[in-house]
Order: structure tokens, then C-alpha cells, then sequence
């Protein structure tokens, strides 16, 4: 049985999957507290459903890629079963995760994006950073970076972790409304790190403040 906040169909806004329709699945509940969070709401209530309902509400959009997020979609064990059948029902699959939870025994065929906190997150103490020894060429790592700080952190880590070399891309974003694009691209662009520069495409779409698109 899963805790699910909401099912629904919409443009990737993120990853290097963005602009493309997209099943979310989003699960409630979240051991994290960021202080940019966007989806508070996910931290509590939520319905309760089996994996059959999920997967019956997924194929009723007739779209090949699901992403399965949250709040923390790792903390349900039920999220596993599900990763499964929608891989054998021939879905492209991406886990979006906090990255203070073990990827280990995720599917390999799934796109596992991995948040590696920042310190203005307020949760950067709990990354798990036994996850960049699981990542693969498959995966993808994303840093959200409020400030200076922040982005010399995710740099660091990034050249540290040889991860443009080992991951399928490096995300880097600006926290919406907080940070200037500009100021960001022209930080990465001055220490030529091999990063992709995120905008959350969802948020120019509808606005930052819509749930469920």
C-alpha cells in the first residue's frame, strides 16, 4: 500500500527530461525540512492506495514516461514493487530523491535523479554520499543553490566526485525567485564546471504556486 498525494499529467519541468509530458506520482512524506521547499504540502496526509490503483491511474494518461517523486518517495517500501511494474509495462521511469536515503536497491533501469543538499537547504548534514558511489552514467545528480555558498559547494563536490564524468548530467538550480539565473550561468561559466544549468520550466509554465501541473 502507498500514501499517494496526487497522480497527474504535465510537462517535465526538470532534468534533462524537461519539456516532455510526463506522469508525476507523488508520494507523501518527507524526513526533510528544506528551507526552499515547494511541496510542503506532500509532507502529510495524502490517500492511501495500492500498487494496482497507482498503475490503473497512470495508464489512464496513455504517456511512456512516469517520474515517481514526493515529498521522499524512498521512505515508502511499497515504491519499489511499483518502480517494477512500471518499468515491465515499458515506461520510461525517473525516481526524483532527496539523497539522504540509500539508491542502492532502486532498479537499475530507472533514472535516478539524487539531490545532494546545499547548506543553505538547512539539510545538507543528512546527504547520504554513499549515493555518488551508486550513480551511473544512467543517473543524474542535481544541486539547488540559493547563493554563492551554495554553488562553490555543489562545484567543489562536482570536481571532487569526478561527476561529469560519471553521471548522465550534473543539475545545478537556482532556487525560484530567490537566485538570478544570470548570476549562476555566469558562475559556471567563469570556473567552466561541467554542469547543466536548470530552470524549473514548470514554474515559467503555470507559475510557482500551481499545484499539479
Amino acid at each position: 500500500m502507498l500514501t499517494v498525494t496526487e497522480i497527474f499529467y504535465s510537462i517535465q519541468g526538470e532534468s534533462s527530461f524537461a519539456g516532455r509530458p510526463c506522469v508525476f506520482v507523488r508520494l507523501t512524506a518527507c524526513d526533510l525540512r528544506c528551507s526552499w521547499c515547494d511541496t510542503p504540502y506532500s509532507f502529510h496526509e495524502g490517500q492511501k492506495m495500492s500498487v494496482d490503483d497507482v498503475i490503473a491511474q497512470v495508464e489512464g494518461f496513455g504517456c511512456s514516461m512516469v517520474e515517481v517523486t514526493g515529498g521522499e518517495p524512498l521512505l515508502q517500501k511499497d515504491v519499489y514493487p511499483l518502480m517494477d511494474r512500471l518499468l515491465a509495462g515499458g515506461k520510461t521511469v525517473l525516481l526524483e530523491t532527496g539523497g539522504h536515503r540509500s539508491i542502492a536497491n532502486v532498479p537499475a533501469d530507472v533514472v535516478r535523479i539524487v539531490d545532494v543538499k546545499c547548506p543553505s537547504s538547512g539539510e545538507a548534514a543528512k546527504n547520504d554520499w554513499t549515493n555518488l558511489q551508486h550513480v551511473t552514467e544512467r543517473d543524474e545528480v542535481k544541486f539547488v543553490v540559493q547563493d554563492r555558498a551554495d554553488y562553490e559547494y555543489a562545484r567543489d563536490i562536482v570536481t571532487r566526485e569526478r561527476l561529469g564524468d560519471r553521471v548522465g548530467a550534473v543539475l545545478v538550480s537556482p532556487v525560484h525567485g530567490v537566485l538570478a539565473p544570470i548570476d549562476l550561468a555566469q558562475w559556471i561559466l567563469a570556473d567552466r564546471v561541467p554542469v547543466r544549468l536548470q530552470l524549473q520550466v514548470h514554474k515559467y509554465i503555470w507559475g510557482a504556486d500551481v499545484r499539479g501541473v
